[in-house]
């Protein structure tokens, strides 16, 4: 799964204690929410059997560089605080725990989902904490240290009948997705099964960032979103207009997908952050940051290093 975000080039990138970014695109304040520039995020200790096994290179720097790739926004997971330049949200409380746990400063570089991963591959940033899932095809280029279940969810205009349980569910409607994300595959799996079925396939669009989805939505242009529960569940309590209208795991129907800290395959970093996560689970600090964002249902027993993940044909 991908953060939904405006797919250009190049994104301005913001550091955490660095220069003001764009605007963003709406509020994404509410009720019960730290918004603010403030966080007094939940903390923790250094774990010192953790950060031994951090390599040398990243310890004597001092700083665990993470690429955000939230671009415009994608409240609760990632986005600007009201000040619009300091990044917040679960996945950046999610990284600055694993930096604490390794005795490290986390330096929160936001940059767009396409950036990311070339930030990855040219060992620009050490980890990526973007919602990114678990699946095969990226585990030939990366590794990965577990930290959340990945549930996917639709999202329609209240008021109707319709609910999402299987693929036949979505035959002849226009989904939106994000590009190059987890929920766009299982979609284009569906729409070939759909075919084979005799059912005709679902119509994929894809926009830029948020407000265009949601204006297409409310416009009928399209029928649902498709995209990450937790952005979803956050924008029906915040907009008032929409509904979930089903919910899936985002690595297929056979498989509990996952999240996951990502950094370049054999780079010798995945199982620091893999004993960094299993000290926040142990110590309570992991539940209390998943509690205050409202995602304590994606909460994992533990930490796991490159588990199965989305099949390449699922």
């Amino acid at each position: 799964m991908r953060l939904l975000l405006a797919a250009t080039a190049a994104v301005a990138t913001v550091l955490v204690a660095g220069c003001g970014a764009e605007p963003q695109t709406e509020n994404a304040a509410v009720s019960g929410v730290n918004t603010s520039a403030d966080q007094q995020r939940v903390t923790t200790t250094k774990n010192e059997a953790a950060a031994a096994l951090i390599p040398a290179k990243v310890r004597e720097r001092g700083t665990l560089i993470v690429g955000a790739g939230f671009g415009s926004g994608n409240p609760p997971l990632g986005f600007l605080a009201d000040d619009n330049k300091t990044p917040i949200g679960i996945e950046v409380d999610i990284a600055h725990l694993v930096a604490g746990a390794l005795g490290l400063t986390p330096e929160i570089q936001v940059t767009s989902w396409e950036n990311l991963f070339i930030g990855l591959d040219s060992a620009k940033y050490d980890a990526g904490f973007s919602n990114i899932t678990v699946t095969e095809k990226r585990k030939q280029k990366y590794d990965f240290a577990t930290y959340r279940k990945d549930d996917i969810a639709f999202e329609a205009k209240k008021g109707g009948d319709w609910k999402v349980v299987e693929g036949k569910d979505v035959a002849g409607k226009t989904i939106a997705v994000g590009s190059g994300t987890n929920q766009e595959k299982i979609l284009v799996d569906w729409n070939d099964a759909n075919s084979e079925a005799g059912l005709p396939a679902a119509t994929i669009k894809y926009f830029n960032n948020q407000p265009d989805t949601y204006l297409a939505l409310s416009s009928g242009r399209i029928d649902a979103y498709l995209g990450p529960n937790p952005s979803i569940a956050y924008h029906v309590k915040t907009g008032g207009d929409t509904e979930t209208i089903g919910k899936l795991s985002g690595a297929g129907p056979s498989l509990q997908g996952l999240i996951a800290a990502t950094t370049k395959k054999d780079s010798g970093l995945a199982p620091a952050y893999q004993a960094a996560l299993n000290a926040v689970i142990a110590d309570g600090s992991y539940a209390k940051v998943l509690e205050r964002w409202n995602v304590s249902t994606e909460a994992i027993a533990k930490s796991e290093l490159n588990p199965p993940g989305l099949p390449l044909t699922s």
